[in-house]
């Protein structure tokens, strides 16, 4: 099969992202200060951790929340510090980049429980992503205020930006985008919680693409998220999903695109890879057009090229399709080296 007209939204440059304490991407100096580590033409760059993040919870739980370290850097330091976090910022949205992103995600939500403070780092984020990216940001927040902030902060020098994203409790979001010219993501969520089924989530994102059609927002512009979970929790998910998929598209035609946290089926599992890219061609197959992954990690020719016939696929595809009861069969199948 080749590969697809597939909108990728690189979903890394985010405050959420880790990396283990003590990792492949972790450094401890002589003096016991720590840095995340990465390459850059083969030199070794380092993004030191301020002391204050030494006290958070996930430090403590072993992990470093490595982009939100080099955000508060560029919002808070100067000199050397503030380059650091530039420096590392600039080498994702480079990596993002070459490898097939259409839009770069960003969010700053976890980087303070202050509203004035996320306004201030998403300011900051999209006017320096502005300057080193040639592709537009996808505003992603769960705060209005903060997308309006992204909004305002960004220049238009890459093109139209992204909304990530409009669901039915924060429908004030849709005027924002009209008056941006933005593209949006709309979120299959209920007013109250996450959908329980293919049929709730079809309701729901039907209910906000009427609303943004009543704006004036044309279907082109429209990314339905039908909201993905891990199938390892509950067997259900992942058939949820993908006949949500179809229903969105049978219900909207091809104009409306199809999208969606696609490296959330495989929270929890081994061999993620292998899941993501087996979602990644069900999905495509179901109606899917878009994806909001790390396409470092998650490869969509690869995906498309997967032999569905093999025993280590058809694993995946089971757990996907339902037929594995809490993933004990692809787990089985990852120990005795079978997913190799």
């Amino acid at each position: 099969m080749n590969t697809p007209d597939f909108t990728i939204i690189g979903e890394n440059i985010h405050c959420t992202r880790v990396v283990k304490r003590g990792g492949i991407r972790g450094h401890v100096f002589d003096d016991g200060t720590e840095a995340v580590k990465y390459r850059t033409g083969g030199d070794l760059n380092f993004v030191r951790v301020p002391e204050h993040f030494e006290k958070t919870q996930p430090y403590q739980q072993g992990n470093l929340k490595h982009f939100m370290i080099a955000v508060w850097k560029g919002v808070n330091c100067d000199g050397e510090d503030a380059a650091e976090g530039e420096r590392y910022i600039t080498y994702e949205v480079e990596r993002q980049t070459k490898a097939g992103a259409t839009f770069l995600d960003l969010n700053v939500d976890e980087l303070s429980h202050r509203i004035n403070e996320q306004i201030e780092a998403m300011r900051w984020l999209v006017q320096f992503v502005q300057s080193v990216a040639g592709i537009p940001p996808s505003i992603d927040s769960s705060n209005s205020e903060i997308i309006q902030a992204g909004l305002e902060a960004y220049g238009g020098s890459a093109g139209r930006p992204m909304v990530n994203s409009v669901a039915l409790e924060r429908l004030d979001t849709l005027d924002l985008i009209v008056e941006h010219g933005a593209k949006c993501i709309i979120s299959a969520a209920a007013e109250s919680g996450m959908p329980e089924n293919a049929e709730e989530r079809l309701e729901n994102a039907s209910r906000v693409v009427d609303a943004a059609t009543d704006r004036g927002i044309a279907l082109e512009d429209m990314y339905i998220d039908p909201l993905f979970f891990p199938v390892s929790v509950d067997k259900a998910y992942g058939p949820h999903a993908l006949e949500a998929i179809s229903m969105l598209r049978q219900r909207f035609g091809e104009d409306v695109h199809i999208t969606g946290g696609m490296s959330n089926v495989s929270f929890g599992l081994p061999k993620r890879a292998l899941v993501n890219e087996t979602f990644v061609k069900l999905a495509v197959e179901a109606g899917a057009d878009s994806g909001i992954i790390d396409p470092i990690q998650v490869k969509i020719d690869r995906a498309m090229a997967l032999d569905m016939d093999s025993q280590r696929v058809r694993y995946a595809v089971d757990l996907l399709e339902g037929r594995d009861d809490f993933a004990m069969n692809y787990i089985t199948a990852f120990r005795s080296g079978e997913l190799d």
